[in-house]
């Protein structure tokens, strides 16, 4: 039976929220200029006994310092997809409407992240889903992404949890206690909890960040699965997202 569009929660011609009434939920990982915590997000989802999903640009890709961490991802059974090659920015960050790059600039970057996956033996047709970087794009990227092939998604917006990266003296801090606390209290007053959620965080947050989310992980998914929830991949959670919103 397929699942009206509807169903599903939008964001600029992506899903950002699978349906509501499913006790599943999909951590999420991405790593651009950072991933000193990738063992230890590992070390976790083994220890709860999950899989989760990890999105990584060209450079982490490149640093020899992450290859054997994302080797025992996809070893692991974890999905593991692009994040843009380069990490461009598709648009302004005050104007989202106006698209910063080519569409040939697009598939040339979203195709150079996806061969250095395949170095990992990630074939191409089995990458169904991955998140923009800066998770920032705009209706026509997400439109691209549908003709390049794997599907552009972003993450559940409610939470601070993807403020894990920001550094102890910006303006944008956000402590680890603070993060912790924003999912429990979207939990709470959610009538649906975080059902379908997709929740992100990073593999790093580099030198300038001391207050690590990565080394309190079981702190934050262990209370969400003993509600019940189950921790699925990405792809699994979004398997029969229609192809398009809704009109």
């Amino acid at each position: 039976m397929s699942v009206p569009a509807s169903a599903y929660t939008w964001s600029h011609g992506a899903v950002v929220r699978a349906p509501r009434d499913r006790a599943d939920f999909a951590p999420l990982f991405t790593g651009g200029d950072f991933g000193e915590g990738f063992d230890v997000v590992l070390d976790t989802l083994e220890r709860l006994g999950i899989r989760g999903s990890f999105f990584f640009t060209g450079d982490f890709l490149k640093n020899p310092s992450n290859w054997a961490a994302t080797e025992r991802a996809v070893e692991a059974g974890h999905y593991v997809g692009p994040h843009s090659d380069a990490h461009l920015l598709y648009c302004p960050w005050d104007n989202r409407e106006q698209t910063l790059i080519t569409q040939d600039q697009f598939r040339r970057d979203l195709d150079a992240n996806i061969a250095r996956l395949a170095r990992y033996g990630i074939a191409r047709e089995s990458i169904t889903w991955w998140i923009p970087p800066y998770e920032w794009y705009n209706a026509e990227i997400a439109a691209w992404s549908r003709q390049a092939g794997p599907r552009l998604f972003n993450f559940t917006p409610g939470t601070l949890s993807h403020t894990d990266y920001t550094e102890d003296d910006a303006p944008n801090h956000r402590s680890t206690d603070t993060i912790l606390a924003s999912v429990r209290d979207y939990a709470a007053k959610d009538a649906h909890g975080l059902n379908g959620f997709l929740l992100l965080t990073h593999v790093g947050a580099g030198p300038r960040r001391t207050d690590k989310l990565f080394n309190r992980l079981e702190t934050l998914l262990a209370p969400i699965l003993e509600t019940g929830l189950r921790a699925r991949r990405v792809d699994e959670l979004l398997a029969d997202a229609p192809e398009n919103p809704p009109a």
